[in-house]
């Protein structure tokens, strides 16, 4: 796990960085926790602690793709329009990031905030570890699907989920959805899903079962 701004070289852009989970978050006890955490899941961590920091990493790591970001960030670290604006800003620098909001602010508001924003999902604070590692997961699968179609010469997916679903559930439904949709396409010949998701075979089984999903469904 690497803490802070990634230095700044003059070969920057075409030294290889590996893809990493980035965490935005000014409590510093409250990053090392996510860090560790992720960390012992098997991902890289890279970690910021305001929006100049979080921008400065994302161009340092090109590859990277998902953001654990709160929304309560220095200078105003009581409100909620760091955050946003670092959303938009992340997703302006790579259409394709996956913001996990992760915060502590007025839970419907932000949310609502966050979505607009297009953040990719909501967890309230405080937050489980089982809840991060799925979030995370779930944003990997979308990432690796959405580069999967890409080079097939297809458009990225867009799935539209009902704010009144809940956060956390409107994700779970979009990542069922997306598992239905391509067993449906390919005849639930797993492993062409499983190419097409990026996913390994045992993965995806592990998704047919927690989702229910049947041959015949």
């Amino acid at each position: 796990m690497e803490h802070g701004v990634a230095e700044e070289t003059p070969d920057a852009e075409t030294t290889a960085r590996p893809q990493a989970v980035m965490v935005v978050e000014d409590d510093a006890s409250l990053a090392d926790l996510l860090g560790f955490m992720l960390a012992g899941a098997g991902h890289h961590v890279v970690t910021a602690g305001d929006r100049a920091g979080a921008m400065q990493l994302a161009r340092a790591y090109p590859e990277t793709s998902i953001a654990l970001c709160d929304l309560g960030l220095p200078p105003r670290p009581n409100q909620v329009e760091e955050g946003i604006t670092l959303i938009g800003q992340l997703l302006q620098l790579r259409p394709q990031f996956k913001i996990i909001v992760v915060t502590g602010q007025d839970q419907q508001a932000a949310a609502l905030a966050a979505i607009r924003a297009g953040a990719f999902d909501f967890l309230a604070k405080p937050v489980a570890p089982a809840q991060v590692l799925a979030a995370v997961e779930r944003a990997q699968l979308f990432v690796r699907t959405e580069a999967n179609l890409l080079e097939a010469g297809e458009s990225r997916i867009t799935i539209a989920a009902k704010l009144e679903e809940g956060i956390r559930e409107a994700g779970e439904a979009a990542a069922e959805r997306l598992l239905r949709q391509v067993l449906s396409d390919t005849g639930f010949n797993v492993a062409e899903s499983a190419r097409r998701l990026g996913l390994q075979r045992e993965n995806l089984y592990y998704f047919i079962k927690k989702f229910g999903i049947q041959r015949d469904a």
